[in-house]
């Protein structure tokens, strides 16, 4: 956006500096993604430039780790277990959530704000308090070790994320539309998926793609509640770090940035798509 003539020196300079911290601050951010993505290409055993690929030699790039991806079936493995873990987890996270920010967005619903600070509680707590705590439940119930009980943990870190979500979309609801619904005979039920979920559809679609992805980086709760047999891929990772490193976790880094990369997208479409439904102008 090109500045007014009628700005001031001051105002100009302000204006671009501004921008360049805002720069940096990127750049700071995303550097190391950028240096993962093409060192998993690096036709060599090691985690660094070789001079060849900083000549841009092809000699110097090669998929051999991505081929070492796909043929290693403990990689396999992590990948199935990651998204078996995370679509039925974001899934829980999607229906509890949805149903608690429903009955937080009523004005007579008591006790609102201490409600939302015990949903939104995993998001505070440390992780290993979080993880330490679900281990001893799922041991006293017989759930630990298991994708049950997996899965129920993971569920218990995605909810917060969509309960923000959808309160979030409802803050702009209008509960006219409720009453009206309701006037002209229509069932609670009806009004619910004939009026209420098509406008905030948008939110609940990205609360349940950040409790999906919650669950598919989750690392900590998994090495205490989980074994080897519902090893996911981060923790495939994490044990290759520790034990042989190897340049197929760059492969695969990059590969997950990719992932990240695709929600990211749908979650800025549904975004605008949900300020269309409002009447306001994307921005």
């Amino acid at each position: 956006m090109a500045l007014p003539a009628h700005v001031e020196p001051l105002e100009r300079a302000w204006f671009y500096t501004y921008r360049f911290i805002c720069g940096l601050i990127l750049f700071f951010l995303i550097a190391p993604i950028l240096i993962i993505i093409p060192l998993s290409f690096n036709a060599g055993f090691y985690l660094s430039f070789s001079k060849e690929m900083l000549s841009l030699d092809p000699a110097g790039f090669s998929i051999q780790w991505y081929q070492d991806f796909y043929n290693d079936q403990k990689w396999i493995d992590g990948v199935k277990n990651s998204f078996f873990i995370a679509i039925f987890a974001a899934v829980i996270s999607t229906t509890l959530g949805t149903i608690a920010a429903l009955g937080l967005s009523r004005p007579e619903m008591p006790y609102r704000k201490l409600i939302m600070a015990l949903l939104i509680s995993p998001m505070i707590v440390p992780l290993i308090v979080s993880a330490l705590g679900m281990y001893f439940f799922l041991v006293k119930i017989g759930l630990a070790s298991t994708y049950t009980g997996i899965i129920v943990s993971h569920a218990v870190l995605g909810t917060p994320f969509v309960v923000i979500t959808v309160t979030a979309t409802l803050s702009g609801f209008d509960q006219s539309l409720i009453r009206a619904g309701l006037n002209l005979g229509a069932t609670p039920s009806k009004v619910f998926f004939k009026i209420i979920m098509p406008l905030i559809l948008p939110g609940v679609i990205s609360g349940a793609l950040f409790a999906f992805i919650t669950s598919f980086d989750e690392v900590v709760v998994i090495n205490f509640v989980g074994t080897t047999v519902q090893q996911t891929i981060p923790q495939v990772m994490f044990r290759g770090l520790r034990e042989n490193i190897s340049p197929t976790i760059l492969a695969v880094a990059t590969i997950l940035v990719g992932i990240s990369v695709a929600l990211l997208v749908t979650m800025e479409l549904l975004r605008r798509r949900s300020e269309r439904l409002r009447g306001m102008s994307p921005t």
